[in-house]
């Protein structure tokens, strides 16, 4: 007989599933029965099997329009020779640098002018007007200033993903309930205390849907910059393979970005789910 806290053996002598392998069965067993978990999967294998259907037997002139297979082929030549590694380090490094940049200075601007009327004030027509201005017209002034090298890059993405990122930061500061910062100031609360124990937290969903939001415009903004002036860079090559009417590495590069969108996407999302553990989950139906 087994002793106390040990596993009773099956029949083949092996130790029994622990609970702790029983209940992540169990999760997991529920995550793939739920409707939800299946309906992207389904819409994906849709959307892929018609590509490849489409290139096939469709549209079959190879200069406009490729097959999925042609372009899986493409992706893994590049792959095995280092070039894509290369160019996907070079685009996600700006990203990753640009995004930091925009994160850091998006919030900390955000809240100050949904805090501040003065500030907002003085600064609001100001960012009206470069959130509306097309980033293509100021790219290539930003390479010319900076260069060819990741500085320019880093500039791009920074200017296309900050805006979202002030903008929802200080929507979420300005619509928190007035109920929150009566209660705060009747027990004495500084101003700076209303602002990072009140303001801050009730925040946070408009926050994290900014970043949401400037994941995409980053990706869009490298590839901008990559197409008016780099070496390197995902970017870079589906302005090349353009020139060349490489189609196959065209798309390659194409769904490596679409690809990065959704995962990075997916990441904010999760983090979101972490952090803001007091809004309602959504019902499935």
């Amino acid at each position: 007989m087994a002793q106390p806290g040990m596993l009773e053996p099956d029949a083949g002598g092996r130790p029994a599933a622990g609970p702790e392998r029983a209940s992540f069965g169990v999760a997991a067993l529920r995550l793939v029965s739920r409707p939800r978990f299946w309906r992207p999967l389904i819409s994906l294998a849709a959307v892929l099997i018609s590509w490849e259907l489409l290139g096939r037997y469709v549209l079959t002139n190879k200069l406009f329009f490729v097959p999925l297979s042609d372009v899986v082929n493409a992706t893994i030549a590049l792959a095995r020779t280092g070039e894509l590694q290369h160019h996907f380090a070079a685009s996600f490094t700006a990203i990753f640098y640009g995004m930091l940049l925009a994160t850091v200075f998006g919030i900390a601007f955000g809240i100050l002018i949904g805090a501040s009327t003065i500030v907002s004030d003085y600064t609001e027509v100001h960012l009206n007007a470069l959130y509306s201005t097309p980033l293509v017209a100021v790219a290539p002034l930003l390479i010319l200033w900076l260069g060819i090298g990741i500085a320019s890059k880093v500039a791009v993405v920074f200017l296309i993903s900050v805006f979202p990122i002030v903008i929802s930061t200080a929507s979420g500061v300005r619509n928190v309930d007035a109920r929150y910062l009566e209660v705060a100031r009747a027990f004495g609360a500084r101003e700076e205390q209303i602002v990072a124990k009140v303001m801050i937290p009730a925040a946070l969903p408009f926050v994290l849907t900014g970043i949401r939001l400037a994941v995409g415009r980053a990706i869009v903004g490298v590839v901008v910059g990559e197409m008016f002036g780099a070496d390197a860079g995902l970017g870079y090559l589906i302005f090349t393979s353009g020139q060349t009417f490489d189609v196959p590495t065209l798309f390659s590069a194409v769904l490596c970005l679409a690809c990065a969108g959704v995962f990075l996407t997916w990441l904010v999302q999760r983090l979101e789910q972490s952090l803001v553990r007091w809004r309602p989950a959504v019902q499935e139906r």
